[in-house]
């Protein structure tokens, strides 16, 4: 099963991408070993080395910042069904947190915290650590590609959507301190964001050291503003029983989706618990959850409960539950927790990046490193700016959290039901469970959230449009580049030349004059003479006398262990065959893995060694396996990838490049 370290364009074919083929222009290798699932993250990532506690408190403030900030406006738009006649009954009131409480308890309690967490995939989480373990259990099934496609397209649509109505919901309360404020809530939303996105090239480490107490403190005052409320109306703890949330679905009718629609706000952070695993470990942020999170949500929406039941015309129930002289705090603290909770989808979309790129979804783009300590912590500049354009725009366009509630919903549903249909691939192929066993154990969450997305379609035309014309868009671009790539591959190989045969041919000719030195040519497939060095004997009538083939895999876990990180296998007199391996969680570099090979007798010197790379330019063909509007996408794509240089950090200055034309 190939995948790609990173497709991109320029050379003689970097890296086959997950459905099979080569990166479409340059040479920069890329195949994909599918390698079996271990558990050894812990110490692969330090977590045993970090302290417990500074791993929960650290998962408190990126993990929750989400789901965290959910009751600024989750209560009050489950509410808003209820008030269209204007009478709003107590048993309607009850009903609704009852459906809230057992949202969190079946869906993220159990699904995620019980159930998913368990599901890592060398210690890494999210979708496509999920995709990648049931797509190896399968052996390389394509529709378990596309499924994975269409979730990271539909948790790009999640990151645009997060920050907007997260930072508008939480400057919206500033209203309530003084109307004076209403006119500048957009320019001051607009400025936090731009803030947000603009301080990411600094990393995340300080600013993660900074929210993590913060959220702590965040959770304790929505418990704390909470508690009299209840204390002054114990009543509302029959929210628990489940009773109220059946009666309220049955005694609504179709209502009662369009209210499930607005519930499901208070769930929508689920994800990051399973995505954020591998950065803090399964047992933290299980922790943090059952002892912290839960109960403190719970609570607070309980105190909003209590507080509509005594005052029905409340409107902004979560910050009327702050006494005046609170309020202004209030909002300051909701801000930094918006920010918190849009800090964490932006660091989630770099990591989804990272992995579409490694395994042949995406081109190349530039990823910087942001801490020498933590590969995890990383930057990408091209998907930073794309969705702090999209945020900006979406919060102009809509001008209110209850806008944008609208358009909220479906791109989060829609991953999680995703989520669960690869979790049952994972418990029927991996755990080893029956299929009926797996379906029983899955099926129930699969209904939940099917009855979810059907209330969030309700309001497609309210703003539900939104994710699904980012999603429609962005998943029509990964198959379009997975697609040109294969067919660039495919193409490629029709005037391909044997490794062993051209190697053979140059021991008995005398046309090619040796020179000193080593000389690497990268391929996405070994066992092919690369096209740069074709085209360096052709032009140059030259050899050196060390030769390498170079090959870079990506495997279907996140990280490569030291023992098969390189292979080297000599091919003939001054030719040998190396093939590099690296998770997909990881970022090739191509130097310090060849100095892996002095163990193995192989002397590399960078000073001494030329890295030869094909750069491809690619026109449309009139006749191909993609429309010529989809070509003309590919090729976009293909001009605007990394250069293979920069990915695979080889130094610009040992780099030779031979350009060759192509159609697609």
């Amino acid at each position: 099963m190939t995948q790609p370290a990173s497709p991109s364009l320029p050379a003689d074919s970097t890296a086959a991408p997950v459905v099979g083929g080569p990166a479409p222009g340059e040479g920069g290798p890329v195949a994909t070993a599918a390698g079996a699932v271990d558990a050894s993250a812990a110490s692969a990532h330090g977590h045993a080395r970090t302290g417990f506690w500074a791993l929960t408190v650290g998962s408190v403030g990126v993990v929750y910042g989400d789901i965290g900030t959910s009751p600024l406006y989750a209560f009050r738009e489950a509410l808003a069904p209820s008030r269209v006649d204007g009478i709003l009954l107590p048993e309607e009131v009850i009903g609704t947190t009852s459906l809230i409480i057992w949202a969190l308890l079946l869906i993220v309690t159990i699904k995620y915290v019980a159930i998913l967490l368990r599901m890592d995939n060398n210690g890494e989480g999210g979708i496509l650590s999920l995709m990648a373990k049931a797509r190896q259990a399968l052996g390389g099934s394509k529709i378990v590609f596309m499924l994975g496609l269409l979730g990271a397209s539909l948790f790009y649509g999640d990151s645009v959507i997060t920050p907007a109505i997260s930072v508008l919901s939480a400057v919206e309360g500033l209203k309530l301190v003084t109307p004076a404020f209403d006119h500048y809530v957009l320019p001051i939303t607009v400025a936090i964001i731009v803030g947000l996105f603009a301080v990411q090239s600094h990393g995340t480490a300080r600013v993660a050291t900074f929210f993590g107490p913060i959220m702590v403190i965040w959770f304790l005052a929505l418990a704390a503003a909470a508690i009299p409320y209840i204390v002054g109306n114990p009543g509302v703890l029959a929210a628990f029983n489940p009773w109220y949330a059946l009666h309220y679905l049955l005694g609504h009718g179709t209502g009662a989706l369009v209210a499930l629609g607005a519930v499901f706000l208070a769930v929508t952070g689920a994800e990051a618990l399973f995505a954020d695993l591998g950065h803090f470990g399964r047992r933290p942020i299980q922790v943090a959850w059952l002892f912290l999170v839960a109960p403190c949500l719970v609570l607070n929406y309980l105190g909003q409960t209590a507080l509509v039941l005594a005052k029905p015309d409340t409107t902004d129930p979560f910050y009327q539950l702050v006494p005046e002289w609170g309020l202004i705090p209030m909002v300051l603290l909701a801000t930094i927790a918006t920010v918190t909770a849009s800090q964490a989808v932006i660091t989630g979309a770099f990591s989804l990046s990272r992995q579409a790129i490694q395994l042949g979804m995406l081109p190349r783009m530039e990823i910087r490193h942001t801490s020498e300590a933590h590969s995890g912590q990383i930057y990408l500049p091209q998907i930073n700016m794309l969705l702090a354009l999209g945020v900006v725009i979406l919060a102009v366009t809509f001008r209110s959290s209850s806008a944008l509630a609208s358009a909220y919903g479906i791109a989060v549903t829609g991953t999680m039901l995703l989520t669960a249909a690869m979790a049952y691939v994972v418990l029927w192929k991996v755990v080893r469970l029956t299929p009926i066993v797996a379906a029983i154990a899955i099926a129930p969450f699969i209904v939940i959230e099917f009855l979810f997305m059907l209330s969030n379609l309700l309001k497609v035309h309210e703003g539900g449009y939104v994710p699904l014309l980012l999603a429609g868009g962005l998943m029509l671009m990964m198959w379009t580049w997975v697609r040109g790539v294969a067919i660039l591959v495919n193409k490629t190989r029709k005037t391909d030349v044997p490794l062993i045969e051209l190697v053979g041919m140059l021991e008995k000719s005398t046309s090619y004059h040796r020179v000193k030195g080593t000389a690497v040519f990268l391929t996405s497939d070994p066992d092919i003479a690369p096209a740069a060095l074709l085209h360096n004997m052709k032009h140059n009538k030259v050899i050196h006398e060390k030769n390498v083939v170079l090959t870079v895999e990506t495997m279907d876990r996140p990280r490569a262990t030291e023992s098969e990180r390189v292979r080297i296998e000599p091919v003939g007199p001054g030719f040998s065959r190396v093939v590099m391996r690296f998770g997909f969680m990881e970022t090739p570099n191509i130097p310090r893995t060849l100095a892996l090979l002095k163990r193995e007798g192989f002397k590399f010197d960078i000073m001494s060694t030329s890295f030869f790379l094909s750069r491809r330019s690619i026109r449309p063909a009139a006749h191909s396996g993609m429309p010529l509007w989809q070509d003309r996408i590919f090729i976009t794509l293909a001009k605007n990838a990394n250069d293979a240089t920069d990915f695979f950090q080889i130094p610009t200055g040992r780099v030779v490049e031979v350009g060759t034309q192509v159609t697609v």
